[in-house]
């Protein structure tokens, strides 16, 4: 095909005469293979030959018969044999020959390439070869230019497709934390309206991103701040957050933190390692105890309330206690024993019922006095539960118990009374797999009955199929039941409660912060849990809300701390900064992964998405002095924290408000340094009411004052780039105004630009030590001062002109004096090291020019 498009190509001019004479030859050729001879085949031939170059301008082709028919087996062969591959170079050829590209030859240009499938360089040719070498360097510019824009081409799309990865999975995050938040599509639109705090007199009320729970809330946290920083009497946080719930008239939230203070009011002091304190016996022993007579006391309550509901029917009467307070009850509950009760009555109700209450009501004198009264009708029990009563962790020895289990196996397994099962099977720890629902038809009732059965030590007598272990119990509840089972979704407080019982506070908060009106509640209890030292944190801050790490035991699961407090106050960070202040102190000893410290971090982006710089870090007044802001009772060293805010304001280019910050640090350095970047591009503006220009030269006026008068000076380098830019401003603001005189006395005393032909040497020198502040405004400077020339020499001509008296002599020395002025600067553009802005070199060019 390659080799047939330059030939196709010759012809195109006379295309035409062409095609009509090959169609008269191919119709004399067939017609010929009909005739009876070779001479007329031949006239015929000649004649049409002839008509053909008479018709025409095409070349003379000189074949005979046996070369055209050779010629047209070739072309007969290389039709037949075309394969895919031609096909397509017809189509690239098309394509590119549409577009003024030429394959045939490009195509040739890259089979000349030797290492074009590798794109390696070529070999060096020898050096006599100039032909050669000249070809070889070309060549392997050619190929590096490729390799290099192959190279190129990989790295970019790689690039491409990795923050197409990132994009996507910061939107599955972002999904994942919604849905872990429970608050659907709005889950994080929060609110951005300004509002007043609590611990403050000033702000329009009505206006705060916190509800009436939270404010509350926030307030205990403000008072416990407070004390503590103070450094008077730690006081209990738990206490301050329970006397919320007695103002919100919520009998589920009293008894929520009637429970967490129960829980974690524990004799023992934790240890430095919470995960060791926690997996303690004596501390599990503590917190299941604990449990067992919250869930006590809770059940008396609601058995009191019962009765004194029903008088009626209850009869309470006699000496006041729990005997007769469970007999009463019974009034109401079994007011007909039913059939199957065994060992008889006291006082008309079952034995085992009445044991069984007392021990719910978490009362053993009484369970032992009904005991006393029906000793003779329960055999060897009594032995039993006097030393049950004794026990100060209410086991049995091994010995008793395994008597006690081996008799209930025997005898009480199948036994139609199911409280009598039911307090043999909290005495002897034993058939765990019974879930007494005759009896414990109620959560509270079966968890209770359960903490009941755990077994802390192995005594060595028991099957461990026999036996229910703390773990065994949690998992159970947590994961073979779930919140499908308990209907956490209708009842939270109630899977709550279950959780926070058997020790798993961290999956307890974990599941109440879900639920956006319960969240609240959960970070205080987090908070509580976190002061008393008995919360399991998560290592880094991006781990998940409730997770678990490498070594962790079965069942024991880590709350992010630091992330539930930066997701609960993101809600109102921007609106009330004090009050998000306040829970970011309870960071102060955390560490992100990096190892920063989350108090100082998460106080950085604080102020900056609050913009409260001044109410947050304290102010700067006229005379240099520092105004305290809320920080300064968190933070004994506040200059670390305001720099830290300083250089996030850097980073995120909110220059003006960094410069403030760094000042208040006292980092004059950085202040000049910024304050150089800020008006390096506006020092040649025309200054104008409220402009960008007009306040930052207020500002950085301000700021020389300020240093001037108390000696403060930054680095030399620094130091002497600002005032200049001050200077600068200065002649920008006069050459705007009109005052050419003052803007060139100005720059003369600047001594920027050189004024005279002896001084260019001097100034150009001087130049390579300016800052790029400084270069970046040369051109402006420049302009302006040739403009200012150029005027001048207007008014001396006009002058001269409008006063025909004036001494020529010093007008003509005026006017020479200007001329090499401007001579000057042009001379200064041209051999100053800087390539300055646009057509300055022109118009610097044509004033001078104008001049003469």
């Amino acid at each position: 095909m390659n080799k047939v498009v330059p030939e196709v190509q010759g012809l195109t001019g006379t295309g035409r005469s062409y095609r009509r004479g090959a169609g008269k030859m191919s119709q004399s050729l067939a017609h010929a293979m009909d005739a009876e001879g070779f001479g007329e085949l031949l006239q015929q031939a000649q004649q049409l030959a002839a008509e053909t170059e008479a018709a025409s301008e095409l070349p003379h082709v000189a074949r005979n018969l046996q070369e055209i028919q050779q010629a047209g087996e070739r072309l007969r062969s290389r039709t037949l044999t075309r394969t895919s591959q031609d096909a397509a170079d017809v189509k690239a050829s098309i394509l590119l020959g549409s577009r003024g590209l030429d394959i045939f030859h490009i195509s040739q240009r890259l089979e000349s390439l030797s290492a074009a499938t590798t794109f390696e360089p070529l070999e060096p040719v020898k050096d006599t070869d100039i032909q050669g070498f000249l070809k070889n360097e070309r060549d392997n510019a050619l190929l590096s230019a490729i390799e290099e824009s192959r190279r190129r081409t990989f790295l970019l799309a790689e690039e491409y497709h990795r923050e197409s990865m990132l994009v996507q999975w910061e939107q599955v995050k972002q999904r994942v934390l919604l849905t872990l938040l429970g608050a659907g599509e709005d889950g994080l639109d929060f609110s951005q309206d300004l509002e007043p705090s609590f611990v403050s007199d000033v702000g329009a009320p009505g206006r705060s991103a916190l509800d009436s729970v939270e404010v509350a809330y926030g307030r205990q946290i403000y008072v416990f701040n407070e004390k503590l920083v103070s450094g008077q009497l730690q006081p209990n946080l738990g206490d301050l957050c329970a006397s919320v719930a007695q103002g919100l008239d919520d009998k589920n939230v009293s008894d929520m933190w009637l429970m967490v203070k129960q829980i974690t009011d524990v004799l023992l002091v934790p240890a430095r390692d919470t995960l060791k304190s926690r997996l303690a016996v004596d501390m599990q022993v503590a917190f299941t105890r604990q449990a067992l007579n919250f869930l006590e006391n809770s059940y008396k309550n609601y058995t009191l309330v019962t009765v004194c509901g029903n008088l009626q029917e209850a009869h309470l009467g006699g000496v006041p206690g729990t005997f007769q307070l469970v007999h009463s009850y019974l009034n109401i509950k079994l007011p007909t024993p039913p059939p199957g009760l065994q060992d008889g009555e006291v006082e008309g109700h079952p034995v085992w019922a009445l044991i069984y209450y007392c021990l719910r009501c978490g009362d053993l004198a009484a369970a032992m006095k009904v005991v006393n009264r029906a000793q003779h009708q329960l055999g060897e029990f009594k032995h039993w539960f006097q030393e049950y009563m004794n026990s100060p962790d209410r086991r049995l020895a091994p010995p008793a118990e395994n008597k006690l289990r081996l008799h209930y196996r025997r005898v009480l397994r199948n036994c139609a009374d199911p409280y009598k099962r039911a307090v043999y099977c909290l005495l002897g720890k034993c058939d765990i797999t019974d879930n007494h629902s005759e009896v414990a038809d109620k959560t509270e009732d079966y968890l209770w009955l359960k903490l009941n059965q755990v077994c802390f030590e192995d005594d060595g007598g028991s099957s461990p199929q026999d036996r229910l272990t703390l773990t065994q119990l949690q998992k159970q509840l947590l994961e073979d039941y779930g919140e499908s089972h308990f209907s956490a979704s209708q009842q939270p407080f109630l899977y709550f409660q279950v959780l926070f019982l058997t020790a798993q506070f961290e999956a307890a908060v974990a599941f109440l912060f879900r639920i956006e009106r319960l969240r609240s509640h959960a970070v205080h209890v987090a908070l509580v849990l976190h002061e008393q030292r008995l919360l399991l944190k998560a290592s880094g801050q991006s781990a998940q809300l409730l997770s678990q790490e490498p070594g962790d035991p079965p069942m024991m699961r880590r709350l992010n701390f630091i992330r539930l407090l930066m997701l609960y106050t993101r809600k109102f960070e921007s609106t009330d900064p004090r009050e998000a202040l306040q829970y970011f102190y309870f960071l102060r000893n955390e560490k992100d992964s990096q190892g920063e410290n989350m108090f100082m971090r998460c106080v950085s982006e604080l102020v900056i998405e609050s913009r409260e710089f001044d109410m947050l870090l304290g102010r700067l007044e006229k005379d240099g002095t520092r105004k305290p802001g809320v920080i300064d009772k968190f933070a004994g060293d506040t200059r670390a924290i305001i720099s830290k805010v300083a250089l996030e304001a850097e980073n995120k280019g909110l220059f003006e408000e960094a410069v403030k910050l760094y000042e208040l640090a006292k980092n004059p350095d950085k202040v000049l340094e910024l304050m150089n970047k800020l008006l390096s591009p506006v020092i040649a503006q025309v200054s104008a009411p409220q402009s960008n220009k007009e306040r930052l030269k207020n500002m950085a006026l301000a700021i020389a004052d300020r240093y001037r008068s108390q000696g403060v000076a930054a680095e030399k380098s620094v130091d002497s780039t600002f005032y200049l830019l001050l200077d600068l401003t200065t002649f920008f603001d006069e050459y705007h105004a009109g005052h050419i005189d003052r803007a060139y006395d100005v720059m003369e005393r600047l001594k920027l630009l050189p004024l005279s032909q002896d001084s260019v040497e001097e100034r150009v020198a001087a130049f390579r030590n300016f800052s790029d502040e400084v270069r970046h405004n040369l051109s402006e400077v420049l302009l302006a001062t040739m403009n200012i020339l150029f005027t001048q020499y207007k008014r001396l001509k006009g002058a001269a002109a409008g006063t025909p008296g004036r001494p020529q002599r010093s007008v003509e020395d005026r006017d020479s004096q200007l001329r090499s002025q401007a001579r000057v600067l042009i001379t200064f553009a041209g051999m100053i090291p800087y390539r300055m802005a646009g057509d300055t070199n022109a118009r610097l060019v044509q004033m001078e020019v104008l001049m003469n």
